[in-house]
């Protein structure tokens, strides 16, 4: 395997974050919230719509008074774990294509960690009530797919008799939701039946564990390559041995012709 730089990688990343900023706060400084400042992108169907979200990804949320706090907490460890497991992928030789689909779900979580960390302080856009506006600021939603929308029926559990729209997600959202369906659908090229302990790609060649160690020394000595030699040498000699052995141990057996008549009658009279 060819040990990769993640350079290029987490200049993607970067790039991404800065669109997904670069989108929310043009969204924040120059729309209105809500159905007031609507904007039709593709027919009916493809919107731009203001919304802040005070939860999850596509418009979930956690409802319980510190869950918001749980969940930017939980998005800072994901964020240094995706960007860590990206460097140790790239060192360990992993596709290209799973690179990128890592590098796209580190810029999804980077984005919405910015979000929820200093949007309450710089926007002042936390939830009423919070305990403080540090890690609780709302995610800015934008990108509105509006392909069904009216009231789930009665016998759906859970959900049943509640007013249900498409959900409005961020480009954020979008990297992450990118970057999982490519590895869900090209885990096959990505791992090829290897798991992470073989090293994601067949490895070919002898394995560099078993190598024998010299000291630097040694390398420069005389003695150690004469002895060397002396070692190669004698294992040329105990297979010729071997060699020598099991062909003479497998020699053929000569059989005698058999003689005409003129020679039985002849041994006959003599005996």
């Amino acid at each position: 395997m060819i040990k990769k730089s993640p350079l290029k990688f987490f200049i993607l990343t970067l790039i991404l974050i800065l669109i997904d900023q670069g989108v929310k706060l043009a969204v924040h400084f120059y729309m209105a919230p809500g159905f007031a400042g609507q904007i039709k992108l593709v027919g009916d169907w493809l919107k731009l719509h203001y919304v802040l979200n005070p939860g999850m990804a596509f418009g979930m949320q956690l409802g319980y008074e510190y869950g918001k706090l749980l969940l930017s907490v939980f998005r800072l460890f994901a964020m240094v774990g995706i960007g860590y497991y990206l460097v140790h992928l790239a060192h360990r030789g992993a596709p290209d294509g799973l690179l990128w689909a890592m590098a796209m779900i580190l810029a999804g979580a980077v984005g919405n960690v910015i979000d929820s960390t200093f949007y309450g302080v710089f926007l002042n856009n936390a939830p009423y009530g919070s305990p403080t506006p540090w890690f609780h600021g709302q995610v800015i939603d934008m990108v509105f797919v509006d392909v069904w929308e009216g009231f789930i029926p009665d016998w759906v559990p859970v959900w049943g008799g509640q007013y249900y729209s498409t959900p409005i997600f961020n480009i954020a959202d979008s990297c992450i939701f990118i970057g999982v369906c490519m590895i869900l659908i090209f885990q096959r090229r990505f791992f090829g039946g290897h798991t992470l302990e073989d090293g994601l790609l067949p490895v070919s060649g002898p394995d560099a564990t078993q190598a024998e160690v010299v000291p630097m020394s040694e390398l420069t000595d005389g003695e150690y390559a004469e002895k060397q030699v002396e070692k190669t040498n004698e294992e040329l000699s105990n297979e010729t041995s071997n060699d020598e052995k099991t062909s003479s141990s497998s020699e053929p057996v000569t059989l005698e012709e058999p003689k005409d008549e003129d020679s039985l009658s002849s041994d006959l009279k003599k005996s």
